[in-house]
């Protein structure tokens, strides 16, 4: 063999590994976790919400929180965990998640009620605002720039939304899409590219029957308290084919497609700290034509938790 073809191969060959590696860089992501899955366009990440103090230190052990992280650690607990508010005091939520999953597992938490009447909650939270989100796309409004705010993830996109924003103080308002608020939503879906798109806030649209018992609480007092402006988010978020609304508040588990966008309840994960309905969490798979999600509760009595159905959601909130 000549020693020019020895050098042609071997070129070739460099060539190819080079392109391999080049290949591989450009398939992983900036993303939190989960970089290479995101990259291709799946991923999953956790809905807990209503956890408030039923955690360590006032309420440890599995009958409470730390029995919800305990299964969602068994299954595998996804990319990063969403809490649609209700996670006072948060310095406690984010601990026993350390403890769990570890110091790097991305936990994107929502402000509730209880966090906005509560000032040192409310610290934790802006603190928290202040430092990089993961994917962050656009910090919120005047007023409320560390406690709204929207990121990507994989081919999905979150706007998270606090809700108690008055368009001058994030803990002004009863619950509400007041003005401000809701210009900046509509800006933030304007620009969105993602195919899947998700919106996050503490008060349902219309809170609905818990899925199992059929329990009904926070009716007339949620979003629904101010229907005029209940109904324009809802049509924003249809307009802009938002897949899915990510709530809490209610305590109940539901998922219901209100007209075209699906309100997704994630009740509470606090065990036994309320036994008016199933102790739940929920995880959501996304993928570029839809979501699904994977319903899981205990047994009321602080046991262990199930898959009790999954419900799929089509792209764009098509029913």
């Amino acid at each position: 063999m000549k020693p020019t073809q020895v050098l042609n191969r071997t070129t070739i060959l460099t060539a190819g590994l080079l392109l391999t590696a080049a290949l591989f860089t450009s398939c992983r992501s900036s993303s939190p976790n989960g970089a290479v899955n995101a990259a291709r366009h799946q991923f999953s990440f956790a809905l807990t919400a209503d956890i408030r103090q039923f955690t360590g230190p006032k309420h440890p052990g599995p009958q409470y929180f730390e029995g919800t992280c305990s299964a969602l650690r068994d299954l595998g607990p996804g990319d990063f965990m969403i809490s649609p508010g209700d996670i006072d005091p948060p310095a406690a939520i984010r601990a026993t998640l350390d403890h769990f999953f570890g110091s790097n597992y991305v936990w994107y938490p929502v402000v509730g009620n209880h966090e906005a009447e509560t000032p040192e909650d409310m610290a934790w939270l802006r603190t928290w605002g202040r430092q990089p989100i993961p994917g962050l796309v656009r910090r919120g409004p005047a007023g409320c720039e560390t406690t709204t705010y929207s990121f990507d993830h994989g081919p999905a996109h979150f706007a998270v939304l606090n809700q108690y924003y008055n368009g001058k103080s994030d803990t002004g308002s009863r619950g509400d899409v007041v003005d401000p608020l809701y210009e900046w939503l509509r800006m933030d879906l304007t620009a969105n590219r993602k195919p899947i798109v998700f919106v996050v806030g503490h008060e349902p649209i219309s809170p609905i029957a818990d899925m199992d018992n059929g329990r009904l609480r926070h009716k007339g007092d949620s979003l629904d308290a101010y229907p005029a402006n209940a109904q324009r988010f809802l049509d924003l978020m249809r307009q802009h084919r938002v897949t899915a609304y990510l709530t809490a508040h209610s305590h109940n588990t539901s998922v219901t497609n209100l007209a075209g966008v699906w309100q997704v309840d994630a009740g509470h994960a606090r065990g036994l700290g309320d036994k008016g309905a199933r102790s739940s969490f929920l995880k959501l798979h996304v993928y570029p034509s839809g979501c699904r999600v994977d319903i899981y509760r205990d047994d009321g009595k602080g046991g262990a938790y199930q898959l009790t159905r999954s419900v799929e959601l089509k792209a764009a909130g098509n029913p």
